[in-house]
């Protein structure tokens, strides 16, 4: 296989599946209205509820629901092989990613930006709502335990990412300024933020930071407490802006690269198309491609945590229904390419890559190998860094070590990103259960919710094994994807009431994903036997998933009528 044709092919589905699908779903099941106020504008408070530039929005919501997971979670799925990742994220991106993006977003903006957990308890019962707000925030303490080992394993293998991302910090900070406070011309304070977001990445290539691991965690979170406090318009908007500008022109660079490298007769795939069924991946174990494969791939496909940033920051920020398309559908869309282009590159330079560096990994042992030597070698980020540079470099000459610190800036300052925004919405999650139970005051404050998430998540990274501690995030992120969609699909069903099949579009990918995620759980808990913390929260996770389940079927039964008040 050539890279530049599966690069086209990709770019081909989405582009036209935007179109067509997606219009059908804006226009036949949620019916946007651009004359109907956003909570943004009815709502407006200057720090959540701020209407924003759409660009701006889709900046904030990509590098929100980014991260690192539609780059690692597809590079170390390369364990069976490129072709068994490649289709399960071109399949889920189309069915189940996009559609639940687009209506966890639609549907909070329908109910004055409230979350998909509130909705739930809206559509179902009040017992519905806090079993969905307890599995959210222990969901959440696994995103900032993966989330802050894949960052500090950036910074201490690429130290000069460290840098870069640090300077970026400050400069969103200055942009925001620039843009809100003293409210200079857009266009201007854009010209003036890439010009310093490049003078950051220079830094950080000149001056790198070098600090371990641990070192890094207790900065990451620092930096996460006080970065989620901050009103929006300070660093997340600001930062997320900026951040499109950097996938942006790494998707273009890397996608002409891999077009170019294929046209030139350098992109034949070198990895394996298909390995073994059972490709040693969850906890370096034999896994089986169906049902683990939501254990390893957390995003790129489809990711449940995306429901929780659309209707928890998001939905607040839409300033017109309109714009909910390109944020919310073309955003996982998005993803799906980058996840493509992950894929392609390994499948490309990951050999050569392993050879280099004297790893032990060659098409017949990849199977067995390939997953183990990336985490062992801290290559989990990296596998994809480097094969991304050598594409770059042989398409356009560009330096190998340069291109490989764009890229590790590029995962880096994503997965901050998804960081401090899981810890704001577990911040939300906490305090929202703190009011259902009538705790003490001090219980609900955002610095004590804020802190007891982050300590507890980076605790859970100070020590643990990451091809543990990755498919217990991803598994109970995927789970959470099928909660969502099925709150999705009383929505759709009962209040939107669509004409012809389209709520069994979003019916049937909900309960594949419910038995697909929660076989690969039990499988998890009986298999791999993770430790204790990590168990517990697996098996609560699949107690609330059950009960919730449950819920959705007694709603389903419900006539239509009781619904009726609810039509938006």
């Amino acid at each position: 296989m050539n890279s530049a044709v599966i690069i086209l092919i990709a770019a081909a589905i989405y582009v036209g599946l935007y179109f067509s699908y997606g219009k059908a779903l804006q226009n036949k099941v949620v019916r946007a209205d651009p004359n109907r106020p956003t909570p943004a504008h009815r709502l407006y408070d200057g720090v959540d509820y701020v209407p924003a530039n759409p660009v701006v929005l889709y900046g904030h919501h990509f590098a929100s629901i980014a991260g690192a997971g539609p780059i690692v979670g597809p590079a170390v799925a390369m364990a069976w092989g490129w072709l068994p990742g490649l289709l399960w994220v071109w399949f889920g991106n189309v069915f189940i990613g996009a559609v639940h993006d687009y209506l966890a977003l639609m549907s909070s903006v329908r109910y004055d930006g409230k979350s998909i957990q509130w909705i739930a308890g809206k559509l179902m019962s009040r017992r519905t709502s806090m079993a969905f707000e307890l599995y959210v925030w222990f969901s959440l303490v696994l995103v900032v335990a993966a989330f802050g080992a894949v960052i500090s394993g950036i910074f201490v293998s690429t130290p000069g990412a460290a840098t870069a991302s640090w300077l970026f910090m400050l400069v969103a900070v200055i942009l925001g300024l620039l843009l809100y406070k003293w409210q200079i011309d857009f266009k201007l304070g854009t010209v003036i933020g890439i010009l310093m977001l490049i003078g950051a990445i220079y830094i950080g290539f000149k001056y790198p930071i070098h600090a371990s691991t641990h070192t890094w965690l207790i900065a990451l979170g620092i930096y996460v407490i006080i970065a989620s406090s901050l009103p929006v318009w300070i660093l997340l908007q600001p930062r997320d802006y900026l951040n499109a500008y950097i996938l942006w022109f790494g998707l273009i660079l890397g996608g002409l690269a891999f077009i170019v490298v294929g046209i030139k007769g350098l992109g034949t795939f070198t990895a394996p198309a298909f390995t073994t069924w059972s490709a040693h991946v969850v906890g370096g174990k034999p896994s089986p491609f169906w049902p683990t494969i939501p254990l390893v791939i957390a995003c790129g496909a489809l990711s449940g945590f995306h429901s929780i940033v659309g209707s928890g920051t998001t939905s607040k920020q839409l300033d017109n229904e309109l714009h909910g398309l390109m944020v919310g559908y073309g955003g996982m869309f998005t993803e799906g390419f980058l996840s493509t282009l992950v894929i392609s590159s390994i499948a490309v330079y990951g050999m050569q890559v392993f050879q280099t560096l004297k790893i032990p990994v060659n098409y017949d042992n990849w199977g067995s190998n390939y997953a183990v030597q990336v985490v062992a070698h801290k290559l989990k980020v990296g596998i994809f860094a480097k094969s991304y540079a050598l594409g770059v470099h042989n398409a356009f000459g560009v330096s190998t070590e340069a291109a490989a610190l764009f890229a590790s800036l590029w995962v880096a300052a994503f997965a901050l990103t998804t960081l401090d925004t899981a810890t704001r919405l577990g911040r939300f999650a906490w305090q929202e259960i703190m009011d259902m139970v009538s705790a003490p005051e001090v219980l609900k404050n955002k610095w004590v919710a804020s802190i007891i998430l982050v300590v507890f998540g980076m605790y859970m990274a100070w020590g643990g094994n990451w091809l543990i501690i990755w498919p217990a995030f991803s598994g109970m992120n995927q789970m959470l994807a099928s909660i969502a969609l099925m709150t999705a699909s009383l929505w759709v069903a009962k209040v939107q009431n669509p004409e012809g099949a389209w709520k069994w579009a979003v019916i049937i990918p909900a309960l594949f994903l419910w038995i697909t995620v929660t076989a690969a759980l039990v499988w998890f808990l009986v298999v791999i036997k993770p430790g204790f913390w990590v168990s517990l929260i697996t098996v609560v996770g699949l107690l609330l998933n059950i009960m919730l389940v449950i819920d959705w079927y007694g709603a389903w039964k419900k006539p239509a009528e009781e619904y009726a008040a609810m039509t938006s």
